[in-house]
């Protein structure tokens, strides 16, 4: 189990490395952090390396390399099942692999709550996984931050007129359009999870 520096550590590795495509220094690292102990820092990178997270390659500045995962979450993908009338059983031999949902450096959770999204099939309760972006498509479902205050998951227009329409799934609401500069992307939706009840 690692510690909440040591959390923050790889993260800002996984972060790095995502943006630059080459590992990060100590004191790059140290910086990102805010703090200036070089030997905290290697304390956190060796505790990391310990649990199997990360390599440290001899010899080399950018010295990190981080570990693929070694254990796949797959399940036997066994045909189609239906929700309506019913359809042919026909065996189906492949397999869904979700360690990517899961394990993919960008990616964070949120739960939903409320219903302005259940005609898209994400209901209150849900969890959405959401991809760390700034940007994102028409037509995406995004996390949008308003006025740096309220966040909220809908799909997403850009208007010509320097706007942009967040339109919920739901008959019974309306779509919101605001100033462009008003709203922060901060994610873009890639998937959800649902427990029964």
């Amino acid at each position: 189990m690692l510690t909440a520096s040591q959390h923050r550590t790889l993260n800002v590795i996984e972060d790095f490395i995502q943006r630059h495509n080459y590992a990060p220094t100590l004191a790059e690292i140290a910086q990102q952090l805010g703090i200036r102990s070089r030997t905290a820092v290697h304390n956190r990178i060796k505790a990391l390396a310990a649990a199997g997270l990360i390599d440290i390659v001899q010899g080399q500045r950018r010295n990190i390399r981080l570990k693929k995962p070694t254990s796949t979450f797959e399940f036997p993908l066994l045909g189609k099942i239906a929700a309506g009338d019913p359809i042919e059983a026909v065996a189906d031999k492949r397999v869904v692999n979700i360690a990517e949902l899961f394990t993919h450096p960008n990616c964070y959770a949120l739960q939903v709550k409320g219903e302005s999204m259940i005609e898209d099939g994400i209901h209150d309760g849900d969890i959405v996984i959401c991809e760390k972006r700034d940007n994102a498509n028409n037509g995406d479902i995004v996390v949008a931050l308003i006025d740096n205050q309220e966040a909220t998951l809908k799909r997403i227009q850009f208007n010509a007129n320097q706007t942009v329409t967040l339109f919920p799934a739901n008959a019974k609401l309306k779509p919101i359009t605001i100033p462009a500069k008003q709203l922060q992307i901060q994610g873009v939706f890639i998937g959800l999870l649902r427990m029964a009840k």
